[in-house]
């Protein structure tokens, strides 16, 4: 509750600077894939009022909310209904990005095609029992599997669960835990050894979860303003899962940075298809300026998100790719761990 309070107040500090000028440009859209009131919309809500003023013209961006919580079915409308003529972006949650890469039925979209214009950032940290994490890595080799609590393989806790199949510690997750109150309970009352902590606020999260006896093992580092994934600057000395060891295969490596890229996009702004550069432009500019407003960049402080420019989102949307052998190994993978498969 704290942090939607937060982001709410944070993009109201706009409106005054959009009362100011009247538009002097026909009005533009974003799409937001997620119902009004959630997180997604919330920051959809507080990314028009801060593009607006940066774009030319200052045309007012009005909003429309589509689908449910996991962003699929926006996305869905957004691939196949929106022109790419630059009047129309979405912003989607992660949780649809993650539907992607494990092929969910409902999925008919293609986000490594979309236009980059503006990704939120957050963290991810793999958390065991501190008795575990001293024994060292050769050891949870060697130990029976770690339970792992989780909510389901479409979500972000398949990037956990990936870092450490790479490093080949086992893991039985335990799911149905959605949200990260119920995953610290379960801990403490010793149902599971260890838990992904990924979303908004992770550091407050892995503060309460130390306190009930838990260690870092591992985060999933943090996407580069130019591309790519280097250090979390939220956990210095950390090291990502990458660092701990090679992989035992290079597919799973592969399967694991995609989880994890996904995994660290809390949101995405994106342009359609084919959308002409000149259209995108824009929207380009625009979002890069945002990013330094005193509104949005308080909200993102106080969420812990890293607000990351086009560039950035580029790269994730390109790791998202994943060729045959590192998709048929994730999904082998969960089928064996969990007995899951799309569909």
């Amino acid at each position: 509750m704290r942090r939607r309070l937060l982001l709410g107040s944070a993009a109201t500090l706009l409106c005054p600077a959009m009362a100011m000028a009247a538009p002097a440009a026909p009005p533009l859209e974003l799409l937001i894939a997620g119902p009004s009131g959630r997180e997604t919309s919330r920051w959809g809500e507080a990314c028009a009022l801060a593009f607006s003023p940066c774009l030319p013209g200052t045309p007012s961006i009005n909003t429309q909310n589509i689908g449910g919580l996991d962003g699929v079915s926006g996305a869905n409308q957004f691939d196949a209904l929106v022109p790419p003529d630059g009047k129309t972006a979405a912003i989607l949650p992660g949780a649809a990005l993650i539907a992607y890469l494990t092929g969910g039925p409902r999925v008919h979209f293609d986000p490594t095609r979309w236009v980059p214009v503006l990704a939120g950032v957050n963290s991810g940290v793999l958390m065991l029992r501190r008795a575990l994490l001293a024994a060292g890595t050769s050891a949870l080799r060697a130990a029976p599997p770690l339970r792992l609590a989780a909510d389901q393989p479409q979500s972000r806790d398949l990037a956990g669960m990936l870092g450490l199949a790479r490093l080949g510690i086992a893991a039985t997750p335990v799911f149905g835990m959605r949200d990260t109150d119920t995953k610290i309970r379960a801990f403490t009352a010793s149902e599971v050894d260890a838990v992904f902590l990924c979303g908004e606020g992770v550091p407050e999260d892995v503060s309460s979860l130390t306190a009930a006896g838990a260690a870092p093992l591992f985060d999933i580092g943090q996407l580069q303003p130019n591309g790519g994934i280097g250090p979390d600057p939220l956990f210095p000395g950390l090291p990502d899962a990458s660092s701990l060891g090679p992989a035992i295969s290079p597919a799973i490596n592969t399967a694991y940075l995609a989880a994890a890229t996904a995994a660290q996009l809390d949101f995405v702004v994106v342009l359609p298809r084919l959308t002409a550069p000149a259209a995108a432009n824009g929207w380009i500019q625009a979002a890069a300026k945002a990013i330094t407003s005193p509104a949005l960049s308080a909200a993102a402080t106080a969420s812990a998100v890293t607000l990351q420019p086009a560039p950035a989102l580029g790269g994730a949307l390109k790791t998202l790719a994943l060729q045959q052998a590192a998709q048929t190994t994730m999904l082998a993978y969960l089928a064996k761990t969990c007995g899951w498969q799309p569909g």
